[in-house]
């Protein structure tokens, strides 16, 4: 490795967010338990980054097609490779464009995960009900949506928010309550409501920084250390001293309302 060859970038995640391999199965089990002329045949995967659950997806929808849109093409690049080395590389794209008032769509299912902010300029909190409005026009009647959006498990004291990212605030997450709510205003039902545990959390967390903290060690002395050490421990200081117990992810699976 030279001098100018920086760290791995989230080379031991699977998932871009605390998702563990049993709940991916069980999503994909319930999206694709759909029969018939109703089996879900399109899929629209918004904020993709590499689209693991979405290539995963494809694989047990025999025909299904899918279409991912991201604006970081390093993500793009790495889920084109996947679904090329799967055999899916007819059957799903992989397209660098923002998502804010997309043409795309109506499709069976769409998967949004930590990316209502793609959807819209709001600021929070609105722009979660913003991003579900967008959501409900994206989904064909009779399809789904699947949700993975934050929310706070309880509310964060000041300190608490002093050691989180600049400007956080109380009001920047609903509750898991109010995010359910909220849904049901935007013309969908809730049929299955699940959080992120703290083993997905860790896992996730975990991963996310692994990879550079093991380059940290093995290139203490390297041009970008210094500023690599920087970002990689105030994000951890963020988690630990921060939202670690306070943000949750919440997993929703929304019907639309006809």
């Amino acid at each position: 490795m030279d001098d100018t060859t920086g760290p791995p970038r989230l080379t031991r995640l699977t998932f871009h967010g605390p998702l563990s391999e049993d709940r991916a199965a069980r999503m994909i089990r319930r999206l694709t338990a759909q029969a018939g002329p109703t089996a879900p045949t399109t899929v629209l995967d918004i904020g993709c980054g590499w689209g693991e659950f979405m290539l995963r997806l494809i694989e047990a929808t025999p025909g299904a097609t899918g279409v991912g849109v991201d604006l970081n093409e390093h993500d793009l690049a790495r889920g084109r490779a996947n679904a090329e080395a799967r055999g899916l590389a007819e059957r799903v794209r992989f397209v660098q464009e923002s998502a804010a008032d997309t043409g795309r769509g109506p499709t069976d299912i769409v998967l949004c995960f930590s990316a209502s902010h793609a959807l819209s300029d709001a600021q929070p909190p609105e722009h979660t009900a913003a991003a579900l409005r967008a959501l409900r026009r994206l989904v064909a009647p009779g399809g789904r949506v699947l949700l993975g959006e934050g929310f706070w498990q309880r509310p964060p004291t000041p300190a608490e928010l002093s050691a989180m990212w600049p400007d956080a605030s109380r009001s920047e997450f609903h509750d898991l309550a109010g995010l359910v709510d909220l849904a049901v205003a935007a013309g969908f039902r809730p049929a299955w409501i699940e959080t992120a545990n703290s083993d997905e959390w860790e896992e996730f967390e975990s991963g996310y920084q692994s990879d550079v903290e093991e380059w940290l060690a093995a290139h203490p002395d390297h041009p970008r250390a210094e500023e690599t050490r920087d970002r990689v421990d105030r994000h951890r200081s963020t988690w630990l001293r921060g939202y670690r117990g306070l943000l949750g992810l919440a997993y929703l699976t929304l019907v639309p309302v006809n």
